[in-house]
C-alpha cells in the first residue's frame, strides 16, 4: 500500500547503519524527532465538497487527501504536519478517452479547476490544489494504464498514459523490448508525468530523454480529440508534440502515447571507479565522453557525496577495509567516487570496458570492478525511500538540478554548494551539502545538489529555512547561464526563473497558447506559467 504521507510501500524501510546518526550530527548538527500528524486528524479538517455530484468523481475525503500533494519538501511538510491549507474537492478515475473527455466539459460547465494526475511524484507542486483557485478535480490516469498496441517492425509501443514505470517495462520485457526510461522515481512515476514534466531516466547517455522516446499520442483537451501521429521525421512546420511534453497540464491530458523502444541489451552491467581528488575524476569523465564512448550511465560524486555514501552504505567493517586500501593508493578525503554503467552486445561492452579503463587509469582513477555498481543498480530505485529515513531520524532533506555547457559547470556546482552552505548559516541552520555530475552530453552536464539539515517542530520555520536554500541555489543557477529545470519540469518552484530561459517573448508566445487552449482557466492553473489567471 502507498504510503499517504512519504515515499511509495508503507511496508519498505531504508535502514541505515548504526553510525549514521553520529555522522550526521557530526555533519549538520542533532536531528530534531516531532511527532506526525495522524490521518484521522487530517481527515477531519478536510471540508466538504463544493462541485456538483457526477457517477465518475468520488469526494471520499481520504482520496482527496491523498490527491492533495506531491513530494516536494512543502509537500512533505505539509503532509507531517496535517498543515495542507486546500484539497481537491473531487477525484476522479477515468477509464477510456471518452471518460476523460467527459470529465474535461464537466468540469468547464462547473468552472471546476482540474489537475491531471499520474503517479503523485511531483518535487515541484504539479499537482497541488491552490486555496485561491476554488472547486478543484484531480483527474487521476491510474486506471488508464493499458498495453494498446506494439508495432515490431518499427518498434513502437502505445501506452496509456497512467502505466507505472514497473509495469510498462515489464510488458515490454516480455516481448524482448525495453523503454530505457529509468528515472529514480521509477517505481511510483507514470508515463503521462514523464512526458508532461519532460522526464530524463539515469540512462540517458545510452537510451535518450523521454522527448526523444516520444513519437506521437492522443491527448484531451477542452477543444476536443487530439492526435499525433508518429512520425519518424517531419519538416513541416513546428512540431506539436513539443508543445505536448512539458505542458505539465495546461493544454489538456495526455491520455495514450506511442513511443521509440528498442530490443534488451544482450550485456549490462554497472562498475566503480575512485580517483584521488574531484578534478581527477570530472578530467577523467570528460576524456570518456570526448573519446565517444558512450556508456549507459556516468556519474562523478564530489567527495562530500562520495563520503556520506560511504558512510551511510552500511557493512562498516568492509567500508573501513576499502578505506584503508584506498589511502594506499593516495586516496584520502579528497577522494570521489565514479559509477559507470555499460550497456548493449557483448562485443562492444568489451571494446568499451577496456577504453573506459583505459582513460580511467591514465588520470588516476582505482577501478574497484562490478561490487559497488551492482549494488548501485539493485538500491537505485529505493533511494528515495531514504527521504522517509531521515524524516523520521529528525532530518529534512531537498535536491536541486540544472544542466549547463561545460565550460561553466564546475565553477557553478561550486557556487549553488556555497549558496545553500551561506543561506543556511544565515537561516541559523548548518546543512550538510553534496552533489554529483550525472546525464552527461556532448555540450555539458546535469548537476544535482542534495542538503539536508535538523527540522524545526515548527513547520513554518523549516520552510522558511528551505525557501532561503532553494531560492539562492536557484539564483545561483540562474546567474551562471543553467536551465532552472534539467529533468522535473516547472510546477510553482521553479516559476519565477523560467523567463530567464525562455525570454520574455517566449514567455508570451507560451501565455498565448495556453490562453487558446484553455480561454476559462481551468486546466492545472498556476503551473508553468506565472500570471494572473481566473
Amino acid at each position: 500500500m502507498k504510503r499517504w504521507n512519504g515515499w511509495g510501500d508503507v511496508n519498505y524501510q531504508y535502514h541505515l547503519p548504526e553510525t549514521a546518526r553520529d555522522f550526521l550530527q557530526s555533519k549538520a548538527g542533532e536531528g530534531g524527532v516531532y511527532a506526525d500528524a495522524a490521518l484521522d486528524d487530517v481527515l477531519a479538517s478536510v471540508p466538504e465538497s463544493r462541485i456538483p455530484a457526477n457517477p465518475l468523481v468520488t469526494s471520499d475525503p481520504e482520496e482527496r487527501i491523498r490527491h492533495a500533494r506531491g513530494q516536494s519538501l512543502p509537500d512533505w511538510v505539509a503532509m507531517r504536519s496535517g498543515e495542507y491549507h486546500a484539497f481537491p474537492d473531487g477525484v476522479a478515475y477515468p477509464t477510456s478517452r471518452q471518460e476523460v473527455a467527459d470529465l474535461l466539459q464537466y468540469a468547464a460547465a462547473n468552472r471546476i479547476k482540474v489537475i491531471p494526475y499520474g503517479g503523485g511524484s511531483s518535487v515541484l507542486g504539479h499537482v497541488n490544489p491552490r486555496s485561491q483557485d476554488g472547486p478543484t478535480l484531480s483527474i487521476d490516469m491510474a486506471r488508464m494504464n493499458r498495453f494498446l498496441d506494439f508495432d515490431p517492425e518499427s518498434r513502437l509501443a502505445t501506452f496509456e498514459a497512467g502505466i507505472l514505470g514497473p509495469e510498462l517495462e515489464n510488458l515490454l520485457n516480455k516481448r524482448g523490448y525495453t523503454l530505457g526510461h529509468f528515472p529514480q522515481s521509477f517505481e511510483y512515476s507514470s508515463l503521462g508525468g514523464w512526458l508532461a514534466t519532460r522526464s530524463c531516466g539515469q540512462q540517458c547517455f545510452y537510451y535518450g530523454r523521454i522527448e526523444e522516446m516520444f513519437a506521437g499520442g492522443h491527448i484531451e483537451t477542452l477543444q476536443g480529440p487530439m492526435d499525433l501521429p508518429p512520425l519518424p521525421a517531419s519538416a513541416a512546420g513546428p512540431d506539436v508534440r513539443q508543445l505536448v511534453l512539458g505542458s505539465e497540464g495546461r493544454l489538456g491530458v495526455i491520455t495514450d502515447a506511442v513511443l521509440r523502444v528498442r530490443p534488451q541489451p544482450e550485456y549490462e552491467k554497472f562498475a566503480a571507479v575512485f580517483f584521488p581528488d574531484y578534478e581527477h575524476g570530472t578530467q577523467a569523465v570528460r576524456a570518456l565522453i570526448n573519446a565517444g564512448i558512450e556508456t549507459s550511465m556516468l556519474r562523478i560524486s564530489d567527495a562530500q557525496e562520495t563520503e556520506v555514501t560511504l558512510e551511510l552504505a552500511g557493512k562498516q567493517d568492509l567500508v573501513k577495509i576499502a578505506k584503508r586500501l584506498l589511502s594506499l593508493f593516495g586516496m584520502g578525503q579528497e577522494r570521489c567516487l565514479v559509477i559507470y554503467g555499460i550497456t548493449g552486445d557483448k562485443r562492444t561492452a568489451r571494446w568499451i570496458r577496456r577504453r573506459a579503463f583505459h582513460i580511467f587509469r591514465s588520470h588516476g582513477g582505482f577501478p574497484v570492478d562490478y561490487v559497488i555498481g551492482d549494488t548501485w543498480k539493485k538500491t537505485r530505485f529505493t533511494y528515495a525511500y531514504l527521504r522517509n529515513t531521515l524524516w523520521e531520524m529528525g532530518y529534512a532533506l531537498d535536491t536541486l538540478e540544472t544542466a549547463m555547457p561545460w565550460e561553466k559547470v564546475i565553477p557553478a556546482q561550486a557556487a549553488m554548494k556555497k549558496a545553500i552552505l551561506d543561506a543556511g548559516e544565515a537561516a541559523g541552520i548548518r546543512p550538510l551539502v553534496f552533489s554529483h555530475l550525472s546525464h552527461h552530453y556532448r555540450d555539458g552536464s546535469a548537476i544535482y545538489v542534495t542538503y539536508l539539515w535538523p527540522r524545526s517542530p515548527e513547520p513554518d520555520k523549516i520552510l522558511n529555512a528551505w525557501n532561503k536554500m532553494k531560492t539562492a541555489a536557484s539564483e545561483t543557477i540562474v546567474a551562471h547561464g543553467g536551465t532552472i529545470s534539467h529533468q522535473h519540469g516547472v510546477g510553482t518552484d521553479h516559476l519565477p526563473y523560467l523567463v530567464h530561459e525562455k525570454s520574455s517573448i517566449g514567455m508570451d508566445w507560451l501565455g498565448a497558447v495556453i490562453e487558446h487552449a484553455d480561454p476559462g482557466h481551468i486546466l492545472n492553473p498556476g503551473k508553468l506559467l506565472d500570471r494572473k489567471e481566473g
